[in-house]
C-alpha cells in the first residue's frame, strides 16, 4: 500500500520538475541571447570608432602632402628669383650670401615644423594601435581557470574592463588609480598581448609624476619581460628622456643610437636624431682612441 502511495507521487512530481527545468532552460537562452546582443553593440561602436579615426588619420596625411607640396612650390620659386636677382641686380655678394642664409633659417624652422607634425602623427598611430589592441582583448574568448591556481581577479573583473578602466584614469590624471589598475592588470592578466603596454604606461605615469627611478625601473621591466613588442621601440625612448632628465647623457644617447640602429626609418628613430640633435651629440657613437 505504501508503494503505491510513493509511486502516485512520484508521477504527480516528475511534470513539475520537467517545467521547472524548462523554464531555467528558457532564462538561461534569454540571457546568453541578451549578453550576446551586448557583444555586437560593443564591436559595432569599436567599428565605428576605428573606422573615424582612420578617416582622421588619412586626412591628416592628405594635409601633410599638400603642405609638403607646399613647401616644394615655395622652395623653388624663392630659388627662381634669387637666380633672377643676382641676374639682373648689381648687389654686393656678402648682401646676397646674407638672404640665403636667413632663407636657409626659415627653411630650417619649417622642416622642424614638420618633424613636430610627424611626431604627433606618430602619436596618433601609436593610439590607433592600442585601439586596435584593445579591441582583440575584447574579441577575445576568456582564458579557462587554470587548475590549482591560488588567486586570480576578484569577480566581475575581467582583462578588458580592467586594461580600458586604467587607460581612462591614466588619460583623465587619475595617476594613482591608474597605477594601481595597471598592476593589478599585471598580476590578474600579465600573459595577454595588451601586459606589455600596460607594464609601458606604468612606466609613463611615474615619468610624468618625477619618479624617475620607478620610471627608469618600469621601462626597464618592459625590455626585459617583453623584449620584442610595439612598445619596445617607445620604452627605449623613454627610458633615455629618463635617464636624460637624471642627469645621465651618455647613458641616454646610447638609447637613442641604440633605436637608430635597430629601426632607423621609424619614427621614433626621427624623434631620437632629434634628441641627440639638441643635446650637441653625434648619431653614431664616437670611435675610442686606441
Amino acid at each position: 500500500m505504501n508503494g503505491r502511495w510513493v509511486l502516485s507521487g512520484l508521477i504527480l512530481l516528475t511534470p513539475a520538475l520537467g517545467w521547472c527545468q524548462s523554464r531555467e532552460i528558457r532564462e538561461l537562452q534569454r540571457d546568453v541571447a541578451l549578453l550576446g546582443d551586448q557583444v555586437r553593440q560593443m564591436q559595432r561602436s569599436l567599428d565605428e570608432n576605428l573606422a573615424a579615426l582612420r578617416v582622421l588619420v588619412q586626412q591628416a596625411l592628405d594635409s601633410v602632402n599638400k603642405m609638403n607640396t607646399t613647401v616644394a612650390v615655395l622652395d623653388n620659386n624663392v630659388r627662381e628669383r634669387m637666380r633672377e636677382q643676382e641676374k639682373s641686380l648689381v648687389q654686393p655678394i656678402a648682401t646676397a650670401s646674407s638672404k640665403v642664409d636667413q632663407m636657409a633659417t626659415e627653411f630650417q624652422a619649417l622642416r622642424e615644423t614638420m618633424a613636430e607634425l610627424s611626431a604627433r602623427m606618430g602619436k596618433l598611430e601609436q593610439r590607433i594601435v592600442d585601439l586596435g589592441n584593445t579591441i582583440k582583448v575584447l574579441q577575445a574568448p576568456p582564458a579557462p581557470p587554470s587548475l590549482g591556481a591560488t588567486a586570480g581577479p576578484p569577480p566581475g573583473v575581467s582583462a578588458e574592463s580592467l586594461y580600458a578602466s586604467a587607460l581612462r584614469d591614466m588619460n583623465a590624471g587619475n595617476y594613482d588609480l591608474a597605477l594601481q589598475e595597471f598592476t593589478d592588470y599585471l598580476k590578474y592578466f600579465g600573459q595577454t598581448e595588451t601586459a606589455p603596454h600596460a607594464q609601458y604606461y606604468i612606466g609613463e605615469i611615474y615619468y610624468n609624476r618625477g619618479e624617475l627611478d620607478s620610471a627608469l625601473r618600469a621601462f626597464d621591466l618592459v625590455l626585459e619581460k617583453y623584449p620584442e613588442n610595439v612598445k619596445t621601440r617607445d620604452a627605449m625612448y623613454m627610458k633615455g628622456q629618463t635617464l636624460l632628465k637624471m642627469g645621465e647623457r651618455t647613458k641616454a644617447a646610447e638609447e637613442f643610437r641604440a633605436i637608430i640602429a635597430r629601426w632607423p626609418t621609424s619614427e621614433t628613430a626621427a624623434k631620437a636624431r632629434s634628441r641627440l640633435k639638441e643635446l650637441g651629440l653625434p648619431v653614431t657613437a664616437p670611435r675610442k682612441k686606441k
